[in-house]
């Protein structure tokens, strides 16, 4: 069995993959990503939210993380849960996030 935290690295590595269409910045960058849990058979739970609840791209977005954390051949199985709570803002956004939009 693979070593869970190398499988949590290796999901954190695709996660910044995956950008919001309208923010040049990837979304574990932006602060998006609140947990990720992975259970001794792999399977994958990520808690993630949006810069905005109303977001018209939530269900590409989050169908796109679940596709590319499923790509990792140790990962069994992926649950994606949009939460809104915390509320997001700025100042979840990394210093490279944050350096790149402009905001230090």
């Amino acid at each position: 069995m693979s070593d869970i935290f190398n499988i949590e690295e290796e999901i954190v590595q695709v996660l910044k993959t995956v950008y919001d269409p309208e923010i040049p910045v990837n979304i574990y960058d932006l602060g998006l990503i609140y947990k990720i849990d992975v259970d001794q058979d792999c399977n994958v739970s990520l808690d993630m939210t949006l810069t905005a609840p109303g977001c018209s791209l939530a269900d590409f977005i989050v169908e796109d993380v679940r596709q590319r954390v499923e790509s990792i051949p140790s990962v069994k199985s992926v649950s994606v849960n949009l939460v809104f709570e915390p509320e997001w803002n700025k100042d979840m956004m990394s210093q490279e996030a944050k350096l790149e939009l402009g905001f230090i």
